[in-house]
């Protein structure tokens, strides 16, 4: 097999990773920098991006085992979680319900055509959900994975940022706002700063998925 992609991928991320230990600061995040140099990397040296995912499949692979492993921190807040099981099920119902009308009503203020606002409705749920989603209300998947991937990245970017500049200090809210709006990428940053946040973001991820895909098929109807 060949090394390139899995190869290039850690050392570009590894490289990122040291600037943001040093930096700390939003425009070092590694997993949005890593991203775009790539991209970058990939098109100056004119490599396939099918040839770079062929070679860097493991790490395709691990990601499942990632998402899983979410589980654990999930288990050992399970109390906590518990004791506000009521406001996290409130949480992710709103949550979930402002995500797609937020979507939905400032892609048709700027002129979205109605497949465009049929794609960025689900954009707030895991990738593989919302290709679904997207395919079942006539929307366009490779647009909809698109979205989907530019808000998990908003997300892990800015996400702790944007909750600390408008003072949202309690761990539960901190969680659910992340992974509600932001699902997987959100979720691994939060945690890496508060295990108890990253477990209810990796819970009201899980649960948003599957709120949003029982609400959006209906809610486009009246939407429309």
């Amino acid at each position: 097999m060949n090394p390139l992609g899995i190869t290039l991928t850690l050392i570009i991320f590894y490289l990122f990773s040291e600037l943001h230990s040093r930096r700390r600061a939003f425009y070092t995040n590694p997993v949005l920098l890593s991203i775009i140099t790539i991209a970058a990397v990939l098109k100056g040296f004119g490599i396939p991006y099918e040839s770079y995912m062929d070679s860097a499949v493991i790490l395709k692979f691990l990601l499942g085992p990632a998402v899983v492993s979410l589980a654990v921190p999930v288990y050992k807040g399970r109390e906590t979680i518990k004791t506000y099981a009521g406001e996290i099920a409130l949480g992710i119902a709103a949550g979930g319900t402002v995500a797609i009308l937020s979507a939905f009503y400032i892609a048709r203020l700027l002129g979205g055509s109605e497949e465009v606002l049929l794609s960025i409705a689900p954009k707030s749920v895991t990738t593989a959900i919302a290709i679904g989603i997207s395919e079942k209300i006539g929307g366009i998947p490779a647009l909809t994975a698109v979205l989907v991937i530019l808000t998990g990245l908003l997300g892990n970017a800015f996400a702790p940022e944007l909750l600390g500049l408008i003072r949202v200090r309690d761990r539960i809210a901190r969680g659910l706002a992340t992974g509600v709006s932001s699902h997987g990428l959100g979720t691994a940053r939060i945690i890496l700063e508060d295990e108890l946040a990253g477990a209810v973001s990796g819970l009201a991820m899980a649960l948003n998925g599957v709120f949003t895909s029982l609400l959006l098929p209906h809610l486009i109807e009246l939407l429309k």
